[in-house]
């Protein structure tokens, strides 16, 4: 599909919903699997109306939970589907609205919106109308809702666009989830706002990834850090792959990426890893490492990219290079506040600077490194441990491809240090080896006193390691 005929299914799909008596502001749900029709109908969806993308894998309590919060007023489903949003929004008397699949890669029509009174407000958005809803991905509280409008999306997809240098001549490989802001954002908005492609596949897929490579001839992919992880163990046997089609660059963002693997992924690909910043809040990209011939620096997720980026103190003072606080932004490409929730607002903003929740320090480059989530943070009896630390001294252990370090429970000291580790293929080690070698390294109450050594690491829904509840769901709490 051409970038005119999208033009024109957008427009298309704008007129359909707003003779149906939907129009700007007014929220649509979407729940459709990966692949091109899911970025198309988002695209089209986020141009007029406000998108709120949802996981498909959601249960039928989560389904009630999302589309009551949202007020949704249509749920847009694949024609055929056996979904359990469908029985829900029915009975919520949310309108179901089926997906037929065109002939084009993402051409689709929309059926089941009936003849209503048309939209009051049609056409395209205005830069300040919602064109996106996602909520914040909670682990221990009530999701939060996060509107993000017209002109917080322009400004991210430029920022991107500006940070990789992309072009028409660049085609993407999205392998994202298309309902999570890194895929929605970076992986489809950016690269078509730079007159780019993308190539759509049905979500991500360590076994095909090389397949699709020689499909798809990218210039270029984004991922988060497992799946860059999982993409290495299977590079070796696609060696006349990668020489086929030589990457411009890989990006990762979501979580952090040791620094072992960013070099294990350079040396294959032959390519720079760039690693990025981002957050739902600020529509994706906060901080982004350069392009060569500009300094990347390995541990860091760059400069700011987009949003202007500063250090805050508990107080709300800004703090100096080098010191050691919570991140804060402001910019373009920050929401305006959570939906009706004054208490969160309150908490979340700062003289008008965002708090990202993060802990981390500017160097005198500017470059940011975070040292971890301020929730994240394991206090064994005062002593405060940062667990990414502790993951890049384990990942230095020739056997460890990954780990997860994370805070579990303790009656005197109120928590001690675990560790998730996933040895690499035909490589062994204990429990007290590892040990052992972090001992040699770090102080010992860093020491994790607990190593599971397991075949994968447990993740959320969009691939992304969370540490906080970790304890619990691996019944160590």
């Amino acid at each position: 599909m051409n970038h005119g005929a999208l033009r024109e299914l957008v427009q298309r799909t704008l007129a359909a919903l707003n003779a149906g008596g939907i129009g700007r502001n007014d929220r649509v749900a979407i729940v459709l699997p990966n692949g091109p029709e899911m970025a198309a109908c988002f695209l089209a969806c986020a141009s007029g109306v406000t998108s709120a993308p949802l996981n498909p894998a959601y249960r039928a309590e989560e389904f009630e939970f999302y589309l009551s919060d949202l007020g949704a007023k249509a749920l847009i489903v694949e024609a055929g589907s056996s979904s359990p949003a469908i029985e829900v929004a029915r009975r919520l008397g949310v309108r179901v609205i089926e997906l037929h699949a065109g002939e084009a890669a993402g051409d689709f029509t929309l059926r089941g919106l009936p003849a209503a009174t048309a939209a009051a407000q049609g056409g395209f958005s205005q830069p300040q109308d919602v064109s996106m809803v996602l909520h914040t991905s909670g682990t221990t509280s009530r999701p939060k809702i996060v509107p993000l409008s017209q002109a917080n999306l322009a400004a991210s997809a430029q920022n991107i666009g500006a940070t990789l240098q992309l072009s028409p001549a660049d085609r993407g490989l999205v392998i994202m989830p298309l309902f999570h802001i890194h895929g929605l954002i970076a992986g489809v908005l950016s690269p078509l706002a730079a007159g780019g492609s993308v190539f759509c596949t049905p979500g991500f897929n360590a076994l095909k990834f090389f397949a699709w490579m020689d499909e798809a001839a990218p210039s270029w992919y984004t991922a988060v850090p497992t799946m860059h992880q999982a993409i290495i163990a299977r590079a070796s046997k696609n060696r006349e792959v990668i020489a086929r089609h030589p990457l411009r660059f890989m990006r990762s963002s979501s979580s952090s990426m040791p620094p072992q693997v960013i070099k294990e992924l350079e040396a294959i690909f032959e390519a720079p890893l760039i690693e990025a910043y981002g957050m739902t809040e600020a529509t994706h990209q906060m901080c982004s490492n350069p392009l060569p011939p500009a300094a990347r620096k390995p541990g860091s997720v760059g400069p700011c990219a987009g949003p202007e980026v500063a250090i805050m103190d508990e107080a709300g003072r800004l703090l100096p290079r080098g010191a050691i606080g919570e991140i804060v932004i402001r910019g373009a490409n920050v929401t305006a506040g959570y939906e009706a929730n004054a208490k969160a607002n309150a908490e979340a903003f700062t003289n008008g600077w965002f708090r990202t929740g993060d802990q981390g320090q500017m160097d005198a480059d500017g470059y940011v490194s975070l040292t971890g989530r301020l929730k994240e943070i394991i206090n064994r009896g005062g002593e405060k441990i940062s667990p990414r630390e502790v993951d890049e001294i384990l990942m230095d252990h020739p056997a460890v491809a990954q780990v997860v370090c994370f805070g579990m429970p303790h009656d005197k000291l109120g928590e001690e240090v675990a560790a998730v580790v996933v040895l690499r293929e035909g490589q062994s080690a204990t429990e007290r080896e590892l040990q052992a070698f972090v001992a040699q390294r770090a102080a010992e109450f860093k020491v994790p006193k607990k190593i599971l050594l397991m075949d994968e690491i447990p993740k959320g829904a969009t691939g992304k390691l969370q540490r906080i509840g970790l304890a619990a769901k691996l019944g160590l709490a």
